[in-house]
């Protein structure tokens, strides 16, 4: 019995001991739990923050959602690389007759079935977006199809996309060492699978101010249908030409 007795009072003195224990671990779970809230809560309210955050040097109408969809990076404010080609016109133009005006500039393929008709109907609603300032903007291409050299194949690329409804819409083409060399110039990356094919290229748009500069960079996008063809959701394609349009006019001021 003295046995037991004394093994009652150590389970007695030892069960307020673990009630304790059972307390503090309580105590520390719910600690630990409400620790992990805060670090997310924080790690969410950061990257809200982070998202809503407008990248340095970016044109004061520009929305970061519509910035992030465009891919919009600010350049250093060095001269865009010069050249002289042939537009759709049969016009032999440098790009420094372009001085005075904003200049936006792409590389396309007047071949091309893919992005190159996307970009082609942001240009048409950017210029109608541009409204007083269309007089200020000019907007350029220079061709990457070393197998549709031909002003024909420019003009008729033009006409096809509603292109030259733009009246300062200007379709560059010429000898394929001339073109490598702009191409090279830009960084744009060029590779012909035959005449029959669409060249796959840097889709670009660079935004070049007044006084001949490179100002900023926008990287178009498109998307395909099962059937593997190239489109933009409407709405998408409305952002984009207001985008370019809010840009040039902000180069334009």
């Amino acid at each position: 019995m003295g046995s037991r007795s004394t093994q009652t009072g150590d389970a007695g003195s030892r069960r307020p001991a673990r009630r304790w224990r059972a307390v503090i671990a309580a105590a520390t779970g719910a600690l630990l739990v409400a620790t992990a809230v805060v670090v997310i809560v924080s790690r969410r309210t950061t990257a809200n923050e982070l998202a809503s955050v407008r990248v340095s040097g970016m044109p004061p109408g520009i929305s970061v959602p519509v910035s992030d969809l465009m891919g919009l990076d600010s350049l250093p404010h060095r001269a865009a690389p010069g050249f002289q080609l042939t537009d759709q016109r049969g016009r032999s133009l440098s790009l420094r007759s372009f001085r005075g005006r904003v200049v936006v500039l792409e590389f396309m393929d007047p071949h091309c079935t893919d992005i190159c008709p996307i970009v082609s109907q942001e240009f048409v609603d950017a210029y109608h977006d541009l409204g007083s300032a269309r007089s200020k903007v000019a907007f350029v291409a220079v061709n990457v199809n070393q197998y549709h050299l031909k002003v024909s194949d420019v003009a008729a690329f033009s006409a096809e996309h509603q292109l030259d409804t733009i009246p300062d819409w200007h379709f560059f083409t010429g000898s394929y060492p001339t073109l490598r060399s702009v191409w090279s110039a830009y960084n744009i990356a060029v590779e012909s699978r035959g005449p029959n094919a669409d060249v796959i290229h840097s889709s670009i748009i660079y935004f070049i101010g007044p006084h001949g500069h490179e100002r900023f960079l926008a990287s178009p996008e498109v998307d395909h249908t099962a059937g593997h063809k190239a489109y933009l959701p409407a709405d998408q394609l409305t952002a984009w030409g207001r985008g370019i349009a809010r840009v040039a006019k902000d180069l334009a001021r």
